[in-house]
């Protein structure tokens, strides 16, 4: 067992394309965990191993691979790079201690890293930059640099030159070293690094002042507290290419990243909890896998004590006992070790758990501390699931089902007003990830189609109506007399239904018969097949026969006047508003604002954070459909947005003339 102090828990992120899951491989051939490559196009392959992330060549989802590096424990976490799957993200930086942002040399810094940069910070992990791809003839570090400290701005400290020959990348130059090998426009980035590392102690500020240069310890000792604090961010070259960089890389996160006890962890109120004493077990779920043989297995990192399989332990989030699975997996990508039980700074797989999801904390004892849920950002895209074989409906909803469990950025839901299964995520691309690994993983075919929208019908006017039911055909009749008065209500309101009669001349137990009839009539619609809502209905008068009158004919009468009424009282068809917030770089705030004003939009505010900008906005939901591609094709993909519901309005004339006549057409 390796001791915690000798474990490196490290998240890999970035945008796409960086070679981030090519870089992981190589660091797996330098410590002998997988053979070399000899393709090296194909090293990704080591971590985008299921079917689904070969045919597209990019990673669906977070990958743990448990290695062991000289006496060292690493947990490397390779996450996708597209904006889709952030959930993945989210979930990696859980389980992480620290974080490697794989930048390419010969790309530009991209919305997605800002969006994770600004997790990253939130959460105050280590992080360090290792700028990819330094053997491409585009790479154009100083360009990188500018766009770190001018997009994310902090403080970028190179730790490393790159060696070139002509414009052949050869190696790295260390540059906490003294060397006389370090290139003359990097000798500035020596003296920076020693003024970093003293900034970080009063001791060596004092040294630093008075001889006016620092030694490599004392550099890397002060280097090593500011990543701890999070002033500092360090940046290192390399190429997945030509491995170049790679050992230097696994020394880094020996050397500088912390061990797991140094975490920090907070509970669900954001208060700190003192781990390093901590005798109890404790661990968060940070991810749930489906598998075909085991069922769930949910993806735990341990902050204290020691969990055996087998045992009984305590969802603390939800106040129940669960019983661990027989064994502990330790994941190493494709494969896995199963043992008996994980420590402190451990992060394994445990089948068996019937209730434990996503965000729940673990522990040894009943009243122990919650730890801080993990927050997942809302869906923004939506579609209706038509399995293409009728037989499959049940198979589609339980496979829905298992991959929510997976992933929380996946929504789903049954529409009863329109009997749809409604599934929502990230994006165009997520939701074409869901449908490929139906086929693959539950062997069932889907269809997607647009969802409809749930407009309402409601009233402006005020309306009196009478309506009489007669049946005579032999024996007793059915007979029913009826007046309602109808109003509008607040939008929002709803339904409310008033009993008015006086004098008995409607019995009460023919009322609640009436409400009924009108209940149904406002739940199919009037004008249109969508329900009626935020209407008063009243029932002031009628009369009533004592042999011919009955619940269903009260029934029918009810529904009857209701019709008439609204028909009478100015229906009009009000439409769902959705709160969008659409984050963006500033040069496309004039395209985004002028899409967003052609969908009948309105511009709330637009904020500036950092470099971004954030534009909120009320637009109506039936003109969102396909948004966030159409937000991407706008921005070149470096565009994101969130909604949700805000509330109902009156839909423009020509909008609900399109809806009664959709609606008639279908009838």
């Amino acid at each position: 067992m390796v001791p915690v102090e000798n474990i490196r828990n490290v998240a890999f992120v970035s945008q796409s394309n960086t070679g981030k899951s090519s870089l992981i491989a190589n660091l797996l051939v330098k410590a002998d965990v997988v053979p070399k490559i000899s393709k090296k196009e194909e090293a990704h392959l080591v971590s985008d191993f299921t079917q689904e992330e070969k045919e597209r060549n990019f990673t669906h989802t977070l990958k743990l691979f448990n290695c062991p590096y000289e006496k060292y424990s690493f947990n490397l976490i390779d996450t996708p790079g597209y904006p889709d799957f952030i959930g993945e993200v989210i979930s990696a930086l859980t389980a992480a201690d620290a974080v490697v942002f794989v930048i390419d040399a010969s790309g530009s810094i991209e919305v997605q890293t800002e969006q994770i940069w600004n997790i990253v910070k939130k959460k105050g992990l280590p992080r360090l930059f290792f700028v990819n791809k330094m053997d491409r003839e585009e790479a154009d570090f100083n360009k990188i640099l500018n766009e770190l400290q001018g997009k994310l701005e902090t403080q970028f400290v190179p730790i490393q030159a790159p060696k070139m020959e002509g414009k052949t990348f050869k190696a790295v130059i260390n540059l906490m070293e003294e060397s006389e090998n370090i290139p003359p426009e990097f000798s500035k980035y020596r003296e920076k690094l020693m003024e970093s590392a003293a900034e970080t102690d009063d001791i060596l500020t004092e040294k630093y002042l008075n001889d006016g240069k620092l030694g490599s310890e004392e550099i890397k000792r002060g280097f090593k507290a500011g990543i701890k604090q999070g002033s500092v961010s360090p940046i290192m070259f390399g190429s997945n290419y030509t491995e170049t960089g790679i050992e230097s890389l696994a020394e880094f996160l020996i050397d500088f990243f912390p061990n797991p006890a140094e975490r920090k962890v907070l509970d669900k109120d954001g208060k700190e909890v003192s781990i390093a004493d901590k005798k109890e077990s404790l661990a968060q779920v940070f991810k749930v896998v489906s598998e075909p043989h085991l069922g769930d297995v949910a993806l735990l990192r341990v902050f204290s004590g020691r969990f055996a399989a087998s045992s009984l332990v305590y969802n603390v989030s939800k106040g129940i006992e669960e019983k661990l699975g027989q064994k502990f997996q330790i994941m190493k990508g494709h494969g896995k070790d199963e043992i008996d039980g994980v420590g402190m700074g451990e992060i394994a797989g445990i089948a068996k758990l019937k209730a434990t999801q996503i965000s729940d904390t673990l522990s040894s004892i009943k009243e122990d501390v919650v730890l801080k849920l993990l927050e997942f950002p809302s869906p923004n895209t939506s579609v209706a699931v038509v399995p293409k074989e009728r037989k499959d409906e049940e198979k589609v909803s339980f496979a829905l089902d298992k991959l929510c469990k997976e992933d929380p950025t996946l929504h789903v839901s049954f529409s009863k007003e329109f009997s749809e299964i409604v599934l929502s995520g990230m994006g165009e691309l997520h939701l074409g990830t869901v449908a490929k690994r139906l086929v693959s993983k539950f062997g069932v075919n889907v269809d997607f189609k647009e969802p409809r929208v749930p407009y309402r019908e409601t009233i402006k006017g005020k309306a009196k109506v009478q309506a009489k039911y007669k049946k005579q055909s032999g024996g007793h009749g059915q007979y029913a007399d009826v007046w309602l008065e109808i109003e509008p209500l607040p939008r929002g309101k709803g339904f409310e239904f008033v009993d008015k009669i006086v004098g008995g001349k409607i019995p009460s137990r023919f009322i609640p018969s009436v409400e009924k009839g009108v209940k149904e009539a406002l739940g199919k619609g009037v004008t249109t097949a969508y329900p009626v809502t935020d209407i008063r209905v009243s029932v002031v008068d009628g009369s009533f026969h004592p042999v011919d009158s009955s619940d269903i004919a009260f029934q029918i009468a009810g529904s009857m006047a209701f019709r008439d009424a609204v028909k009478q009282a100015k229906p009009a068809i009000i439409e769902p508003i959705m709160e969008a917030e659409v984050t963006l770089p500033e040069e496309y705030v004039g395209d985004v604002t002028g899409d967003i004003n052609a969908k009948r939009g309105r511009i709330v505010n637009i904020d500036v954070n950092g470099h971004s900008r954030v534009i909120k906005a009320l637009i109506p939901l039936g003109e969102l459909h396909r948004y966030a591609s159409t937000l991407k094709s706008i921005t070149k993909g470096r565009g994101s947005f969130q909604m949700k519901f805000s509330y109902y309005e009156e839909a423009p004339a020509h909008i609900a003339q399109k809806i009664v006549k959709e609606s008639e057409n279908k009838k």
